[in-house]
């Protein structure tokens, strides 16, 4: 069953009481973080959040946190959401792909904005992958980023995603470099952390 499927429709009343928890958002997470690009406010402030979670998680879905899904799946906390965006700077011309940490969120804020959104999962970010774009996301924190998508960025593409470096998560922005991606770490933050990329594993003796 799909996440869309378990959701019922919010009365009028309820739909009230999230738009003034998404204008807390953004005044009391976003703003003073930092978050103050006209644009990004404006389409987090378009976009209900709490469409994005399962119906037993609606009442938190404002939270200054991530949300973990019972299948798997995660959102992240806003802020992420408004700094990842702030510093894509997503553009109209923009072929965009997003891997998708499974609340559908981060894709449902860039499609006004961009020429055209692929969403992948984790595990498809591993696999074959088609096209190149001038800007990736990635939903989540990642140990390692993988080949398949460095080659799929254009030469002057950018990349936005969560690092984790030594049990710690950063949100970071890349430009590709050499066939491989130079990092810019941006600032340390809790960043849902997606397994499927996680570094093998060395033996030491």
């Amino acid at each position: 069953m799909t996440l869309a499927e378990t959701r019922t429709l919010p009365t009028s009343a309820h739909q009230a009481d999230f738009a003034a928890a998404r204008r807390a958002m953004i005044d009391s997470q976003l703003r003073t973080s930092g978050v103050n690009d006209a644009g990004v406010l404006r389409q987090m402030a378009s976009v209900a959040r709490e469409a994005h979670v399962p119906d037993s998680a609606r009442g938190v879905a404002y939270m200054d946190r991530g949300i973990a899904f019972d299948d798997g799946g995660h959102i992240a906390a806003p802020v992420f959401y408004g700094m990842a965006l702030q510093e894509a700077r997503p553009e109209p011309s923009d072929e965009v792909l997003v891997v998708d940490g499974g609340s559908g969120y981060l894709p449902a804020l860039l499609e006004p904005l961009v020429k055209s959104v692929k969403v992948i999962t984790p595990e498809q970010a591993l696999g074959s992958l088609r096209g190149t774009f001038s800007l990736i996301l990635v939903d989540g924190a990642v140990e390692q980023f993988p080949d398949t998508l460095t080659r799929r960025l254009a030469d002057d593409g950018r990349v936005v995603a969560g690092l984790v470096e030594d049990g710690v998560t950063r949100l970071a922005a890349g430009r590709p470099a050499s066939g491989t991606i130079g990092w810019l770490r941006l600032v340390e933050m809790g960043i849902p952390r997606l397994r499927q990329f996680d570094a093998p594993k060395r033996w030491s003796f």
